[in-house]
C-alpha cells in the first residue's frame, strides 16, 4: 500500500467514524427534546385539570436549566420542544435523517397535511433547513395545484401534483416594478438554476433553452425545456410578461403538439407545457384548451414574496379558478 493509499484508506475511516457520530447525536438530540416537549405537555394537561398550572412554572424550570445547561434551554427552546412533541406526537413517526432546525420549523406548521409534506420533501429533497424555512414562508404546500387521489393504495403520477400557482421568483433578487422582458426573464432565472430548480419542484432536470423545434414551414424556439423523472415527461415553459392570451395558449399547445411528435420517445409520457405569465384573464382560461386538458397548465409568477394575507388571498383565489378547470376536465367536451 502505498503512502497516498493508507492516507486515504485512513481519512476514509475517520470522516465515516464522523458522520456516524453526528447521526447518532441528532437521533439522540430529536428524543430527548420530544421526552421534554412531552414532560411538559403532561405537566400542563395536569396543572390545567388542578386549575393550578401556569406560564410562570415552566419559566421557572427554564431558568435552572439555562444556568446549569446554558441558553440552549431558555424558556423559548422549551416552547419549541412542546410545539415538536403536539405536532409529532407519535415519535416512531420522526424522520431521524432531518435536523433539530428542520423540526423546530415544521412544527410552527399548522396544517398537519401540510407537516408531513414538508417532513417528506425534506427527505427526500435533500432541503436544507434555510430552503424549508423560504418554501415554508412561501406558501409551498398551499400553492400547489392538487394531490393525487390514491387508487388501490397507490399514487398515481399526476401532473397536478407538480405545478404550482403562483409561482415566486423572489430569489432574483428583482421587485415588482422591476418585470424584465422575457428573455432578460429566461437569462435571470437560468443564473439561479439552483434556486429555480427548487422552486420547481422535485425531479425536474434541465433540458434546453430555447429548444430548436424544426418543420417543413417554420422554426420554433421553446423558452425553457425540462425532464422530470417522477412523470417521466418533458415539461415545456413559455415565459409571458403580462396578461395571458389566447394567443400564448395556442403556441403552447403546438409546442407541446410538435414536441409529442418531433422529440417525446416512446417510453416518454405525454409531455406537459407550463405558461408562467403576470396575470391571467379567467374568461381566455375558462374557455380555451387549458380547461379541457391535464397536460397544459397557466400559472403566475411573483418577482417578490407577497405579505402573508396577500399570499393567501392569492393562492385561494387560484385554487377556486383550478377547481373549476377540474370540473370542467371531469364533465369533459
Amino acid at each position: 500500500m502505498s503512502e497516498q493509499e493508507l492516507y486515504g484508506s485512513i481519512r476514509e475511516l475517520i470522516v465515516g467514524a464522523r458522520e456516524k457520530t453526528l447521526r447518532a447525536v441528532n437521533v439522540l438530540l430529536l428524543q430527548t427534546y420530544w421526552e421534554i416537549g412531552k414532560l411538559i405537555v403532561e405537566e400542563e394537561r395536569k396543572g390545567k385539570a388542578r386549575g393550578r398550572y401556569s406560564d410562570r412554572i415552566l419559566k421557572n424550570v427554564s431558568g435552572k436549566l439555562e444556568r446549569e445547561f446554558g441558553s440552549g434551554y431558555a424558556e423559548r427552546s422549551l416552547r419549541n420542544m412542546k410545539a415538536f412533541h403536539q405536532a409529532f406526537p407519535i415519535r416512531s413517526a420522526l424522520r431521524t435523517e432531518l435536523s433539530w432546525t428542520h423540526y423546530r420549523l415544521i412544527s410552527r406548521v399548522v396544517n398537519e397535511k401540510a407537516r408531513n409534506f414538508y417532513m417528506e420533501e425534506c427527505v427526500s429533497g435533500g432541503w436544507s433547513s434555510r430552503t424549508l424555512e423560504r418554501n415554508i414562508s412561501s406558501g409551498y404546500f398551499e400553492r400547489i395545484k392538487a394531490f393525487p387521489t390514491p387508487k388501490d393504495g397507490v399514487l398515481p403520477p399526476d401532473a397536478r401534483a407538480f405545478i404550482k400557482d403562483p409561482y415566486i421568483f423572489e430569489f432574483l433578487g428583482l421587485s415588482a416594478e422591476q418585470v424584465p422582458a422575457e428573455k432578460d426573464l429566461e437569462t435571470a432565472l437560468l443564473k439561479h438554476l439552483h434556486q429555480f430548480l427548487m422552486e420547481l419542484g422535485k425531479g425536474f432536470a434541465f433540458v434546453a433553452r430555447q429548444q430548436h423545434l424544426s418543420t417543413e414551414t417554420g422554426d420554433f424556439y421553446v423558452d425553457l425545456v425540462f425532464y422530470n423523472y417522477y412523470l417521466k415527461c418533458f415539461v415545456l415553459i413559455d415565459l409571458k410578461k403580462g396578461r395571458l392570451t389566447h394567443q400564448d395558449i395556442g403556441q403552447m399547445d403546438m409546442y407541446v403538439r410538435m414536441y409529442e411528435d418531433l422529440k417525446r420517445a416512446l417510453d416518454d409520457n405525454p409531455t406537459i407545457g407550463i405558461i408562467l405569465c403576470t396575470e391571467k384573464d379567467e374568461t381566455v382560461v375558462k374557455y380555451s384548451v387549458l380547461s379541457g386538458s391535464s397536460h397544459l397548465f397557466a400559472s403566475k409568477y411573483r418577482l417578490y414574496l407577497p405579505e402573508e394575507n396577500d399570499l393567501k388571498q392569492l393562492i385561494e383565489h387560484d385554487r377556486l379558478l383550478f377547481e373549476m378547470e377540474s370540473r370542467t376536465r371531469e364533465r369533459g367536451p
